[in-house]
């Protein structure tokens, strides 16, 4: 598919915050899909993700949000000291939360998108975001897909506030997310009776989406993107 991709800037209250932006050339108003990065940075391969998302025929937009730190601000996969005092620096309830509801703004001001459907995804630090996103903007998103999310005690307590259809990826393997954490998810949900679907990957590690990663699980890959492309035709 034609496209034009591109770097724009995204007004924040903090200053500019970069965003790697996909447009396809269909000039028709079409749904969006807010990618957030992985703890590493806006690498290539979130870019890559934009881009394949675009291909799907939505608008896909990558937002930088370690824009405050740099130009050093995208690490490799094992440089993970120095990407993680970067995450940790960050204030969720304030900054990240301000950066992502600029985003969804200048989404919503574009009048090549429909404005009622638009969809948040992310991996890892950005699964998180995604999650976060849920609990808070409800009312500005279609849905969310958190992949490997790391949940706080507080987000699953805000799971009340979540109104949207909302996808959850797992990876049983995974170090940071033990299996009694994941049941803790999936019940929370339940117990509210929440739009929601959850994919546990039994043999995947954190990570496993990534194809640069040690832990990437290409059947988890493969499947998991077949999955979230459905679910974003269902509902965007």
């Amino acid at each position: 598919m034609q496209m034009e991709q591109k770097q724009i800037i995204i007004f924040t209250p903090d200053g500019e915050m970069p965003a790697f932006l996909c447009v396809p050339a269909d000039n028709s108003p079409k749904p969006a899909v807010v990618v957030l990065m992985e703890g590493f940075g806006l690498t290539q391969h979130i870019k890559d993700v934009t881009v394949r998302i675009a291909n799907e025929g939505y608008l896909a937009i990558a937002p930088d949000l370690y824009y405050r730190s740099l130009p050093n601000n995208k690490f490799g996969y094992d440089e993970i000291t120095p990407a993680k005092a970067i995450r940790d620096s960050l204030n969720y309830s304030k900054t990240v939360e301000e950066d992502i509801k600029a985003t969804l703004d200048y989404l919503k001001s574009r009048e090549d998108i429909v404005s009622d459907r638009i969809g948040v995804m992310g991996f890892c630090f950005g699964g998180s975001m995604a999650f976060y996103t849920a609990t808070k903007f409800s009312s500005e998103i279609a849905i969310a897909a958190p992949f490997y999310s790391i949940v706080l005690d507080e987000w699953l307590e805000a799971v009340t506030d979540i109104t949207i259809p909302i996808y959850l990826f797992f990876g049983g393997a995974d170090p940071f997310i033990p299996e009694d954490r994941i049941q803790q998810i999936d019940s929370r949900f339940q117990e509210l009776g929440k739009n929601y679907r959850f994919k546990v990957y039994r043999d995947a590690d954190h990570g496993f989406f990534c194809h640069e990663r040690s832990s990437y699980n290409q059947l988890a890959a493969e499947d998991s993107w077949s999955e979230l492309t459905k679910f974003f035709k269902n509902y965007l």
